[in-house]
Formats: structure tokens, sequence, C-alpha cells
């Protein structure tokens, strides 16, 4: 239900944005205009235009470049008022488009100068995952040797830790294994300095359960792992392990598990056929390592037990960090290799989903496991369900998901949070650009999540809703302009086109037509879907119509118009729901 409330949303936004402006909003920032002058006018007449529009505007237009004087192409700075102006103006006669001049700009990688060398992350495709979330407001438990604040985490978020083998607040790392850990989740990024972290805006909560010689108890683990339970974790990373069956483990991972906490743990780097614990346990993600050729690590455990893979490394291309020098205790650059290097990147994954909304560890399980490069030949069980994938993670996590996050940062990158677009027009244009706004947003939304997979839904709103309407004002000399009108029109502006009256035709524009076509189709498995998508379509241009315009044939009072198109948009609502769900039964 709340999947087509969404979709109910979504087509009647659309449907305005579509029947009160010219087009969508374009997504970008520009400067400038570009004028593409046609190629069959003549250099004087482009002069007298470039003339004109200086006289008028007081802007002076030129050519693009020493490569532009063959295709007529001129750039002239502008906004999009000036654009509008200029396509209502006599220039539009002389020349074939008038657009932005969009600034493009090199896609975001981190400016941390030895990214280049974290070929791991590279191997997870990181950077398309970022441009969706980065793990804000997510905090990663480290259960290791402690977490130090090298220079490459100073800005990188902490929250209160605890030191169990020594008993106190201060969990800091005399080891460096834990702070490399920490790095791959969080390392400070886009910071002009080291590298990179996966989930770089999630918190580090340092909790010390092995000493400096590596070595730990399982009762301070079990303890670390409440404790970040009981404070505020979302994921806990364990890059540890051992043989040995206990209880008391078992039961602090249950009880984390049991508060949403997810837990991932590293298989072990004996080559067994099966994970160490406490990655062998149930509810703990079991990561396997691979090496940069993505095969697996010769060290790796695998078999029985192993959920997943992801970078390991090897003695040949190790995974690079900032960590402390255990002899020294100083910042310092060490490559490592292990299942211990492997798990991390499960974990910030792990982050990156929870910060799209999914909160349920199970939930987030499956969407690591669906999400990940199959292998399809794995007899021994070397990968789990495949290779750690972060962009088809976060992709699969945020289909269909609509956040308050999301939408505002849809906003900034398309430009709408500009006091310029919501001051042009004044307080008579501002519900109509709320609503063009929404149906905007609703539709990228719809397209970006479904469009691959329902086709014939989409087509079936297109042709419910606005028709092909871009062919509306279609004219080829010498050639019939209705076939155009035609297909330029939505269902329920059939009967008007071809009356030529601008008033709707109570029978075609109305659920007459959505429910033959559902009554048709229905026991098909594909064209279902079109007559769906196409009374979900009449519902949007009957709702959008008895709000703005209802005006119908035979019917001279604008309220009983009214009446009749909202009875019929609701009627479609409820034969596309009950169509979609299978329950409609006609004889």
């Amino acid at each position: 239900m709340k999947k087509f409330l969404l979709l109910c949303l979504f087509i009647i936004g659309v449907g305005f944005a579509l029947f009160n402006f010219k087009g969508l909003a374009n997504k970008g920032e520009y400067d400038s205009v570009v004028l593409n002058f046609r190629e069959d006018i003549p250099t004087a007449v482009i002069s007298q235009q470039l003339d004109a529009l200086a006289s008028k505007y007081k802007k002076t237009a030129s050519l693009n470049s020493i490569f532009s004087v063959d295709g007529n192409v001129y750039t002239v700075s502008g906004d999009k008022a000036f654009i509008t102006a200029l396509r209502n103006s006599s220039l539009k006669e002389y020349v074939e488009y008038i657009e932005p001049n969009y600034i493009y700009s090199a896609l975001e990688v981190p400016n941390d100068p030895d990214y280049s060398k974290q070929w791991n992350f590279r191997s997870i495709n990181v950077e398309k995952a970022w441009d969706e979330t980065q793990g804000e407001g997510i905090t990663v438990a480290v259960i290791d040797t402690g977490v130090s604040r090298v220079p490459d985490l100073e800005e990188t978020e902490f929250v209160e830790g605890y030191d169990f083998v020594n008993d106190k607040n201060d969990a800091t790392d005399d080891n460096g294994h834990g702070t490399h850990v920490a790095g791959t989740i969080a390392q400070s990024t886009n910071n002009n300095y080291g590298v990179a972290g996966i989930a770089y805006k999630a918190k580090i909560m340092p909790l010390k359960v092995l000493s400096a010689g590596g070595g730990g108890t399982v009762a301070d683990i079990a303890e670390a792992i409440r404790f970040a339970a009981d404070h505020g974790a979302d994921v806990i990373n364990m890059s540890l392990g051992g043989g040995g069956e206990s209880e008391l483990m078992e039961q602090a991972i249950d009880y984390a598990y049991s508060k949403g906490v997810v837990i991932i743990a590293a298989a072990g780097n004996s080559g067994d056929n099966a994970s160490s614990y406490p990655a062998r346990y149930p509810k703990v993600i079991s990561v396997a390592a691979l090496d940069a050729a993505g095969n697996k690590a010769s060290y790796s455990n695998f078999g029985a037990g192993v959920d997943i893979s992801a970078p390991g490394g090897d003695e040949l291309a190790e995974i690079l960090q900032e960590t402390i020098d255990p002899q020294t205790g100083k910042a310092a650059w060490v490559g490592l290799h292990g299942t211990s290097m492997a798990s991390p990147h499960v974990a910030a994954v792990a982050a990156l989903i929870k910060a799209e909304g999914i909160s349920d560890p199970q939930e987030i399980l499956e969407v690591l496991l669906q999400s990940s490069r199959k292998i399809t030949e794995d007899p021994f069980n070397y990968y789990g369900a495949g290779q750690l994938d972060a962009a088809a993670s976060v992709e699969l996590a945020h289909k269909g998901k609509i956040s308050l996050r999301h939408f505002f940062r849809w906003l900034r990158d398309n430009g709408y949070l500009s006091l310029r677009f919501w001051f042009d027009g004044g307080a008579v244009a501002l519900m109509p650009k709320i609503l063009m706004i929404v149906g905007s947003y609703l539709l990228a939304w719809f397209l970006r999540t479904y469009l691959p997979f329902a086709l014939p839904l989409n087509f079936g709103l297109i042709m419910g809703s606005t028709g092909l309407f871009f062919l509306r004002g279609f004219y080829v000399f010498d050639l019939p302009q209705w076939p155009f009108r035609l297909m330029g029109s939505s269902i329920p502006e059939l009967g008007s086109i071809i009356q030529g009256s601008p008033l709707l035709n109570p029978i075609v524009a109305s659920v007459l037509i959505p429910f033959g076509l559902i009554a048709l189709f229905l026991g098909h498995e594909k064209l279902k879907w079109f007559a769906i998508g196409t009374t979900l379509g009449v519902a949007s241009c009957l709702a959008v119509s008895a709000a703005i315009d209802p005006g119908l044939q035979w019917i001279a009072s604008p309220e009983i118009a009214r009446i009749f198109l909202g009875i019929n948009a609701l009627l479609c609502f409820g034969l596309a729901f009950l169509a979609s769900r299978g329950e409609l039964k006609l004889s």
C-alpha cells in the first residue's frame, strides 16, 4: 500500500509539472547560454541579431571558440530568466536551439594524496557509493587493540570507548592493528593528507580488548560487545578470532543483534576450511579475504561460515592506512594484509547501508549478499555470496526509499535552494513551483528506482497522464498535424482532440478506458503493467484537471465537472491498486 501511495503522489506531481511547465527542471549549474544559429542563416543576419540582442539586453554574445565558426555556436552570459526571454523573442526564428551552457566538473575523488595507492577501495567500487552516502550518523565500534588519534584520524569523529584490558576509559592503541582497522572504516577523507576511509563521516567507538601483543580474552571481548550495544553502536567490527566456542560471547552477540547492531568479523588467516570464532557464529557476518586480483588470498579461511569476501591484500599488495609504530607509539604509514583488513571493508559498507535507512541487521546482511559480485564457480565457498560491492550495496539499500536527506541534496544539486528561483514570479508562482519540484523529484526517484524493471508500467504512466506531449506542437511541412496532436495527448484528452474542443469528453475522461484495458490485459504478465500504468496515469490527469481546470463537454457547471473528474480519478486509483494486488476478478 505504501508503494502505491507514493506512486500516486508521484503521478499527481508529475502530471502537474508536465501540464504547467514546458519541461521538468534540468539538472546542473550554468552562468551562460548557448545560441546555435541555423547554418542557412547568412552571416550578416546573424550580426544583426547579435546587435539587437546587445541593444535590448546589454549583453554581448561571442563565438565560443575559433572552431565554432562553421557551427555558428555563440555564448552569452545569462540565467534561466534570460533563456526564457530569448526563447520567447524573435531570435528563436534564427537559431536551432537556445540552451544552458552547463558547467561540468571532474567526477569527485578524494583529494587525499595517497588515495591512488588504495587499490582496495576501487576494487569495491566505493566512489559511486560516496555519491549517495559517506556514513553520516552511524557509529562503528572497533573491538581491537584500541585506536589512536593519528593525524589522518584527527577529523574523524570519535565517541566514548573503553579499554577492557587495563580497565580504563582511554582506549589508545599500543599495537597499531586497531588504528589501521579504524582507518579503513573512517580515515579522515578530503583533508589533503594521507589516504581515505570508506565510511569517512561515520563515528568510531574505540574498544580495546587486545593487548600490545595482540592477544585478548573472550570475557573482555564479550563485555566490549555489550558495551557497544548499550552505548549506541550501529556496527561492530571484530578483526580478531580464534578457536573454541564460547557461550558467554554468543550471548553477547545475540544481545547486540537484538538491539539492531550489525556484527562483522574476520574469517581467519589459517587457510582452514571453516571460519574461526567469533565470525563462525550465525549472527556474525564472516568475511574472507581477496588479493588485488580478486582471488581468494592464500591465507584466508574459507568454506563453512563464510558469508562474503572483501579485499585483504597479500605480500605483493597490502592495505595501506595510517596507524602507529608499536615501538615508538608515533604515527606511521603501514601496509598490512589479512582477513583483519578485509573485515573493516564490510563493516564500513554496512555503515553506508545503515546510513541509507536500513536498520535491521538481517536486512543489511541480505543487502550485502544480494549486491555482491557473484563468482559462478566456487565449489569450496572461497567467496561466500560473492565479492563486496559498495556501490551496488548502497544502490540496493536506497532502492524504493525516499529520505529527507536525499531530497535536500537533490534540491541543492538542481539549484532549487537558490533564492532567485523562489522569488522569480512572486507568490503567485509559489504553489506551481512547489508541485513542479515534488513532481520532478518523484519522477527522478521513480525512474531511477524502477525504470530498468518496469518499462511497461512507465510507458503506461506516460500515455495515461501526458502522452508524448512534446509532439503536440510538432510541425512538418505538407504533413497533417492531427497525428502529432493525437500522439501528444494523454488518454483523457483524446476525445477533445478528436472533436476539436478545449473541453474534456466525459466518456473518454473517465474510468471506462482504464477499466477496459485492465479487463483486456489483466492475464498478461507484461501488458498487465502497461494497463496498470495507464490507469494510474489517467488518474493523475483527471485529478490534476479536477484541481486546475475542471472543464467537461456537456457539463456547464465547473463544480459538477470537478466532482465527476475527482470521482473517476479515485476509481482509477482503486482499480490500479486492485489489479496490482491481483485481487480484481472480472467475469
